[in-house]
């Protein structure tokens, strides 16, 4: 006879997101997880595989809760380019903020720790991405056919300048203790879409 779970999967996936998010893939260990979930080795193997395994299916979570409410708020009807400034200046407040800071975002977090070496982490974090790069692009092609973005701009390179702009504001985000550095640069790509 089979044994029922005595745990809730999705639970014990949310948790396991949250110390992966806060410690990184290379400093938590299966012990870690173990105790922090409060449930078995086995457990873990049986319904989330390896500890790899488990950190991509926690990528995952975190980029379904935060991919779509990006595009959303990419997409609302009207004048695009006050959606993109509050998205920039959203992430800049967010990388300088004290309860922010020290997690910072998994994307980046993983794109700097594994992607050079991990092509499953390394295509997730292409996919989340091309998740913000392209309703930004979107956003831009309609700002300039409303006539907000001046015609001699290129809203694909613009779009990219800004997806780097927000990777590089959550690494200086999380490892500088000068919120003004991460504002700044924020207002200062914004005024490229004067």
């Amino acid at each position: 006879m089979a044994r029922t779970k005595e745990f809730d999967p999705d639970a014990a996936l949310q948790s396991a997101l949250e110390l992966f998010w806060r410690r990184g893939y290379e400093a938590t260990s299966m012990a870690d997880l173990v105790e922090h979930l409060g449930i078995g080795r086995a457990s873990i193997y049986a319904t989330f595989g390896n500890k790899h395994e488990l950190y991509l299916k926690a990528m995952d979570r975190y980029s379904e809760g935060r991919d779509p409410a990006l595009l959303a708020e990419l997409s609302q009807p009207g004048p695009a380019l006050p959606a993109v400034r509050a998205l920039v200046r959203r992430f800049a407040s967010e990388a300088a903020s004290p309860e922010d800071r020290l997690t910072g975002c998994l994307i980046t977090n993983t794109a700097a720790e594994l992607a050079p070496h991990d092509p499953a982490a390394a295509r997730r974090v292409e996919i989340s991405w091309d998740r913000i790069e392209t309703p930004l692009h979107s956003a831009l092609v309609r700002a300039q056919a409303q006539g907000e973005l001046p015609e001699d701009r290129d809203p694909r390179a613009l779009a990219r300048m800004l997806l780097v702009l927000l990777q590089g504001v959550r690494i200086v985000g999380k490892a500088s203790s000068d919120p003004a550095r991460v504002r700044d640069a924020a207002e200062q790509a914004l005024a490229l879409l004067d």
